[in-house]
């Protein structure tokens, strides 16, 4: 049977209209499949109808091409079998002028060849069914496009929240009703959302379902490379283009799965450079998708569900056009000029020779928290870089910092915590990320979402470089060798003194507050009540 040139309309499902009383339209023949559809009406009083058909129809007739003695030949399983070879949905029967019941060779042979038989009453007309199937089209498609609309600000919106990939792909998932997985491109799972993993085989995250969605994702993935001998990975190719996706795939022998045999130019998929842009699979009763993703850097998406509806694709294929954004770097002037910088400072350049590079002579440093208790990915923080307006983004362990020109004001940013330094020239770029840091847990003990490391001329500016740092080193030097003192000594008088908001800042008991700032009392032999020894800490301890 030849696949179906569908029109690009949802199709109708037979049980619909089946239901629409106006009609009384009655299935007498055939199996009762729910997930049978139509995608037209047509009619036809030709004895064979098969070069008039393009798959997916229901076929109406009155039987005025039936010779008399039809019944006591073959003539009905001829007929039947040339609607079923051309793809038909669906066969209706209409009662009068010219015949007052079905034929019952009729409903033998669509029973045999298992086509759908409905008989049309008289009071029918096959225009007013024609009508009824376009009318329920035309449901669908405002169904489907408004579904694909709410889809589309979902997933908009789950790419600019501060965990993009993630969020992406549970909105996916959702959407769909199923799994969404992005692999990366060394294969492996970078992240997945959806039904559990844990499922047995032949469910949404069974083993030969993952095997397979795997499997899919190597069909799309851009290379270069003749795979290595073995079993190919199974799937239906296909290569988008206007008029959606296009299989190339053949179907295997006793339906199920398929495997794609060819590529689109032709060539063996075993030896082709170029790769499909989508896949599709059935596994299992799970029907499968892989999307490659653009700027061809092997990143996939695969979508793995239960049920496949109008819509499902062009969902998809947003979610796949989302995380291209989130995942793609494209290569241009800028980043050929970050390339360079890098290299020189490797090659033993100094900051200041290279910042021309990267953008600017005065920068900020940006350090940034997710509100969250996960630990930020890097592609979180990419995003974050991009919502900030820079590039030069470190994920480190649960903090990202970001270099930012000092002409991109930061801002606020949802779902992040953030500290800014004082603006600084390349050589400071240290200190500034010492500030930014302050910054970040003075705003995390604050619980502001951004807080600006102050830089206002202060008591230091009247006091000569050489002598605050000697004066530092002296009243600290007991604190050498224990950084966690203090740093908490600094962030307790940043606080005024606030045990709680001092163990929030650290991540620690407010208990190990207490006893970290009694045993920097008894190493300085201070009272640290005293606001006087508190300024003159302070004024130590800001010293980078």
């Amino acid at each position: 049977m030849p696949d179906p040139v569908v029109p690009p309309t949802p199709p109708v499902p037979l049980a619909a209209l089946l239901a629409r009383e106006d009609l009384g339209l009655r299935q007498i023949a055939g199996p009762s499949d729910p997930s049978t559809v139509i995608h037209w009406a047509h009619t036809s009083e030709m004895a064979d109808p098969y070069p008039y058909l393009l798959g997916g129809e229901l076929l109406l007739t009155a039987g005025v091409h039936i010779p008399e003695a039809a019944g006591s030949g073959t003539y009905f399983d001829d007929y039947v079998s040339r609607v079923v070879a051309a793809g038909g949905a669906a066969l209706g029967f209409g009662l009068a002028p010219v015949h007052d019941t079905v034929p019952r060779a009729l409903v033998a042979a669509c029973d045999t060849w298992e086509l759908p038989l409905l008989e049309v009453p008289p009071r029918t007309t096959f225009s007013g069914v024609a009508r009824a199937v376009w009318q329920l089209m035309a449901q669908a498609r405002h169904a489907e496009l408004r579904r694909v609309t709410e889809a589309q600000q979902s997933l908009a919106a789950a790419a600019s929240r501060p965990d993009p990939v993630p969020s992406v792909l549970r909105q996916l998932a959702q959407r769909v009703g199923g799994r969404a997985v992005l692999f990366g491109p060394d294969g492996a799972e970078i992240a997945a959302a959806g039904r559990s993993t844990e499922r047995a085989a032949g469910g949404l995250g069974g083993l030969e379902v993952r095997d397979a969605l795997a499997g899919l994702a190597r069909v799309v993935r851009p290379t270069t490379q003749v795979p290595s001998p073995g079993p190919a990975p199974t799937g239906q190719a296909a290569t988008a283009g206007p008029g959606g996706s296009q299989p190339v795939g053949r179907p295997a022998p006793g339906g199920g799965r398929t495997s794609p045999t060819t590529t689109p130019q032709g060539a063996p998929a075993a030896l082709s450079h170029a790769a499909p842009a989508s896949a599709t699979d059935t596994v299992a009763g799970v029907h499968l998708a892989a999307y490659s993703l653009g700027a061809g850097r092997g990143f996939v998406l695969g979508v793995a569900a239960s049920h496949r509806d109008p819509g499902d694709h062009t969902i998809a294929s947003v979610a796949a056009v989302l995380l291209s954004l989130l995942t793609g770097e494209h290569q241009s002037g800028s980043e050929a000029a970050r390339s360079s910088a890098l290299v020189r400072l490797l090659l033993g350049a100094s900051a200041e020779d290279v910042a021309p590079l990267l953008g600017g002579r005065r920068w900020v440093v940006v350090h940034a928290r997710l509100d969250t208790a996960t630990a930020p990915d890097p592609v979180a923080a990419s995003a974050l870089g991009a919502a900030l307006g820079s590039p030069l983004v470190d994920v480190a362990r649960d903090v990202v910092r970001v270099l930012l020109p000092a002409e991109r004001e930061p801002g606020p940013q949802p779902g992040w915590t953030l500290g800014v330094s004082a603006v600084a020239g390349p050589a400071e770029w240290a200190v500034a990320d010492a500030q930014a840091e302050r910054a970040l847990a003075r705003a995390r003990a604050l619980r502001a979402e951004l807080v600006r490391y102050g830089a206002r001329p202060a008591l230091t500016d009247l006091v000569p470089e050489a002598d605050a740092e000697a004066h530092a080193r002296a009243l600290l030097a007991r604190f050498e060798n224990a950084p966690a003192l203090t740093d908490t000594l600094r962030t307790w008088l940043s606080l005024h003194g606030s045990w709680d908001r001092t163990a929030v800042a650290l991540d620690v008991h407010r208990n190990t507050v207490r006893q970290r700032i009694a045993k920097c009392a008894a190493l300085l032999e201070l009272d640290l009540d005293d606001p006087d020894v508190r300024m003159e800490l302070w004024f130590a301890l800001r010293r980078p």
